[in-house]
């Protein structure tokens, strides 16, 4: 994906359609596959994608164990934990509300990158942020209905996935941002390092797939291909293009992805509370994310 191949906004489009649509592939795959063996699949054709295109523009990946190292935990943090947390979670909720639980990473990522980064700091907006942002989530949640079952399971699970997004984001910010390799280079190894972890616990604790049917099949590869390798390189371009807080605003667009996918391909039912919720969230992530936006616009 070269400058200029694309206009910015068809880039944007095109990553909040292939991010929005995971969710979608994923559940489709949890119907033959287990959780773990949809996100082992989704990290090995992903893995294959990106190196590919990093052996079209002769990219190296880094060399040095400790880099590798801060890698494997990356890969955990950002693939192996979310990718599989997703895929356990919407064997119990909706594909649309798992894009909308996707919505909640910049809450998580507040309170972790106050505390591990030096030029975070928490004012009145974020705070304000933080907080509209959790009410939203309890009306994602339909808290006045009462808690309880399977359904409060998957959300917690895609709660749980948000979260190690959260973790990751602020962990990648302070030990790989600033290495000399480029970003694609280091998602690469990356995604090498998921890929692995992932194999390990599948070998240890999946159990052999049922037949699978060509729309399984297909969903694994669309989520390796575009929902993994194809979304690190548009998600590059556009930082690089536009800037981290333009390219950020993605969040926002994918939950409308995921919702529209899973009424119109699977019927998925929407109650009135989970976009109300959805709205809160973004409104509460956009103000505690304020403070980075203005850092980033000075910067530039």
């Amino acid at each position: 994906m070269t400058r200029g191949a694309l206009p910015w906004p068809a880039r944007f489009t095109l990553l909040a359609l292939f991010w929005g649509s995971t969710f979608l592939f994923i559940k489709i795959g949890d119907e033959r596959l287990a959780p773990l063996q949809v996100s082992l699949g989704r990290l090995v054709v992903g893995t294959a994608t990106l190196l590919a295109i990093l052996g079209v523009r002769r990219q190296r990946l880094p060399s040095g164990a400790s880099v590798w190292g801060r890698l494997a935990l990356a890969g955990i943090l950002l693939n192996v934990a979310p990718f599989t947390l997703f895929a356990y979670g919407e064997q119990h909720v909706s594909s649309l509300l798992a894009g909308i639980w996707n919505a909640t990473v910049p809450l998580f990522t507040l309170p972790v990158a106050l505390l591990a980064l030096s030029d975070e700091h928490a004012n009145a907006r974020r705070l304000l942020g933080f907080a509209v942002g959790f009410a939203g989530v309890l009306v994602v949640l339909g808290v006045w209905r009462g808690l309880g079952g399977a359904s409060l399971g998957g959300n917690l699970l895609c709660l749980g996935a948000a979260a190690s997004y959260g973790l990751g984001f602020p962990y990648t910010r302070r030990y790989l941002a600033h290495r000399p390799e480029g970003p694609l280079a280091l998602a690469g190894a990356q995604l090498i390092c998921a890929t692995v972890e992932i194999a390990i616990l599948t070998a240890l604790f999946a159990h052999s797939a049922h037949s699978l049917a060509a729309k399984h099949v297909l969903s694994v590869l669309a989520l390796g291909v575009f929902g993994t390798g194809l979304t690190f390189v548009l998600n590059y371009s556009l930082i690089r293009d536009v800037g981290a807080t333009v390219t950020s605003t993605v969040a926002y667009v994918i939950p409308i992805v995921s919702t529209v996918l899973g009424i119109v391909a699977l019927g998925e039912p929407l109650r009135w509370y989970e976009p109300v919720g959805a709205v809160v969230v973004v409104l509460g992530a956009g103000l505690a994310q304020a403070q980075a936006e203005s850092r980033t616009r000075v910067k530039r």
